[in-house]
Order: C-alpha cells, then sequence, then structure tokens
C-alpha cells in the first residue's frame, strides 16, 4: 500500500469547465477501448447465465446493468492496450474483475444491509440475503474459471490474491466497526483491501498479460493502487455531503452505519472540547443517533477541516497515480488514463 505523500502544488478542480473535462477524459477512454468493453459486456452476459437456477441471471442482471460505469473492467483493457497487448484473453480479464466487483458487491449489501445501490434497491432488499450471497459465491466461482481460461499462472495468482486481500479488508472493517479508537493507519489498511487491491490488480493483470517489461508492470500496480485509494476516500468525503444520485447510495449512509471512515476520525482527532467527543462516542460507538445528528456532525467536520484533509490524502494519491504512468510513452491511452484519476477526485467539486 502507498503512503500518503504531500501535494506540492494540488490540482483543484474547482470549475464547471474542470469537471465537464474530467467527465470527457473518462469518455475519451471509455471509446478507446469500446470494441473490447462490447466483448466484455457479451462474455459478462454469457457467463452469468445459469441452466439450472434462473435467480442467478436475474440477481446479476439487475447489478450489472445497473448503470455502473464499468470502471475497473475498463482499466484492465486500458492497461493491456497500452502496454502493447494485441490479444483477445485481457477481454477474459476484465470481465474476470468486473465478476469479482460484482460479487464484493453483493456481499457488501447484506453486511451493511444496504437497500439502495448505483440508485436503485438492491439484491438483497428485492430477493434476499441468502440469494445475494449464494449469487455472489457463483460470481467468484465464473471469475476463477476465467482465470484459468487466460492461461497465465502469475495473472491467476494476483487476481486470487486480490479476492483474499478483498475479504480481509471487509472482516477489518467489520472489527473496526464503530471503534473510534481505530488509527488512520488501520483505516486505510482497510481501504486498501476493500477498495485499492481490486484496482490494484485490475491494472497489474493487464501488463502482465501484455508481457510488459517488469518496471512498466509495477507502474501499473502502482498507479491501480493508488487510484483506488483516492477512489475510496473521495467516496467517504462524498458520503457527508455528495449527491445521493451521483453516488448511488444515500448520503450520510455510512453516518447511520457508524462506519469510521477517515472524516470521522479527523474530526474526531480535533475534537474541540469533551462535548463534541462524547458527540461522537453518542453516535459511532453507541448507535445513538437523533434527528439533527448528521447535521451536527458536519459542523464538527467542518471545524476540524476534517473533509478538507481527507480531500488533501484523497488527492496525494491521485497525484501518485498520475506520476506512475510516466513510465509509459506519451499515447492517448496513457492520456485517458490520467484523465480518469482527475474524473475520480473532481467528484469533490
Amino acid at each position: 500500500m502507498p503512503p500518503v505523500t504531500a501535494l506540492s502544488s494540488p490540482a483543484a478542480l474547482s470549475t464547471s469547465a474542470d469537471r465537464a473535462a474530467s467527465r470527457d477524459a473518462f469518455t475519451r477512454l471509455m471509446e478507446l477501448v469500446s470494441e473490447d468493453l462490447e466483448a466484455v459486456n457479451r462474455l459478462i452476459a454469457e457467463r452469468m447465465a445459469s441452466e439450472h437456477a434462473p435467480r442467478i441471471p436475474e440477481v446479476t442482471r439487475h447489478l450489472v446493468e445497473a448503470g455502473g460505469k464499468r470502471l475497473r473492467p475498463i482499466l484492465t483493457l486500458a492497461s493491456a492496450r497500452m502496454a502493447g497487448y494485441g490479444g483477445h484473453d485481457h477481454v477474459k480479464l476484465a470481465a474476470t474483475v468486473e465478476f469479482i466487483h460484482t460479487a464484493t458487491l453483493l456481499h457488501d449489501d447484506v453486511v451493511d444491509e444496504s437497500e439502495k445501490r448505483r440508485g436503485r434497491p438492491t439484491a438483497n432488499l428485492l430477493w434476499d440475503n441468502k440469494s445475494s450471497v449464494l449469487v455472489g459465491d457463483y460470481l467468484f466461482a465464473r471469475s476463477f474459471q476465467l482465470m484459468i481460461e487466460a492461461g497465465s499462472l502469475r495473472v491467476l495468482d494476483i487476481l486470487a490474491n486480490a479476492s483474499a486481500v478483498i475479504a480481509e479488508g471487509e472482516v477489518l472493517q467489520l472489527a473496526t466497526a464503530n471503534d473510534l479508537g481505530t488509527g488512520e493507519a488501520a483505516y486505510l489498511q482497510m481501504i486498501h483491501g476493500k477498495t485499492a487491491a481490486l484496482f490494484a490488480a485490475a491494472t497489474e493483470v493487464g501488463g502482465v498479460i501484455a508481457g510488459a517489461p517488469e518496471a512498466q508492470v509495477q507502474a501499473l500496480k502502482t498507479y491501480g493502487t493508488a487510484l483506488g485509494m483516492a477512489f475510496q476516500i473521495v467516496d467517504d468525503v462524498l458520503d457527508y455531503g455528495g449527491a445521493s444520485a451521483n453516488l448511488g447510495k444515500n448520503t450520510g449512509d455510512d453516518f447511520r452505519e457508524g462506519k469510521v471512515t477517515l472524516p470521522v476520525l479527523l474530526a474526531v482527532a480535533a475534537a474541540p472540547d469533551e462535548a463534541a467527543r462524547a458527540f461522537w462516542t453518542r453516535v459511532i460507538e453507541k448507535r445513538d443517533q437523533r434527528e439533527g445528528d448528521l447535521e451536527q456532525a458536519l459542523s464538527l467536520m467542518t471545524r476540524a477541516d476534517a473533509l478538507s484533509g481527507a480531500e488533501t490524502r484523497a488527492r496525494a494519491y491521485a497525484a501518485e497515480a498520475r506520476e506512475a504512468l510516466a513510465a509509459f510513452p506519451d499515447s492517448p491511452l496513457r492520456q485517458a488514463l490520467e484523465g480518469v484519476v482527475e474524473f475520480v477526485v473532481a467528484r469533490l467539486n
């Protein structure tokens, strides 16, 4: 997991023009891999089918077709092509990454008792918890089939390890839930597991399947890791002020669930008095939440500069991601991958 490094001159995306430019960059990346992405979507539709259990494609389709941006598989496709790959196995790996991601979402929504995902009711709400867990297991099994078909032991090792790290991250999140004694290091380790590990695997396997030099493979891994860390920190910040439609969940969900995220940790560390500390203990550790508590939490975060502090850390990881791409010559794909970094942090504005 990369350390948080200080930004020498953070590029704040503060205007609507900047935000539009970041969206255009992501659109450009999608255009550059559009044919490959269509092949991924066809493969996903084919492999999520089940001859004997029609509920599997029903549940999977509900989430897969819910308007997700396919960011992780797009990263695999773009990384492979940028590294000079001319074959077709990167399509299988991209589908693998999306299946792992979808499986973890199904499991997460059960654990978190979520009712909304990407602006739609969650699968566990529409069906039941058992269906969500079992369909998630099915997708994990499908992902391993696809990994093997790619024919690379190193790719299998990377993606299998990422799957284990993701599970560790989720368990660590459970272990630190509602615990204000959680340190920032534990938080960073947790989000590395639950989010950044799959970003890192998605980009790293692109370089491996392309037979890229080891320095470039490691650069892609660094890019994915740092991008994933920035992505999750931004999500955690937006829970305290992002538009629900953009988040795909209800604003304030993390607060209501008592999750110990970076904005909370920074606010608790800077609590000005005993009353503020008692507030955080009540709403997070004791889960005793009352009307107006979310507004009070936001007020305390503002006084502590907690949200801006978290944003600074997200932008530091974004800078690290951009720097990692210097291992590759300039190209439309590299420029688009740099734009994806801006796309991730532009959500803060």
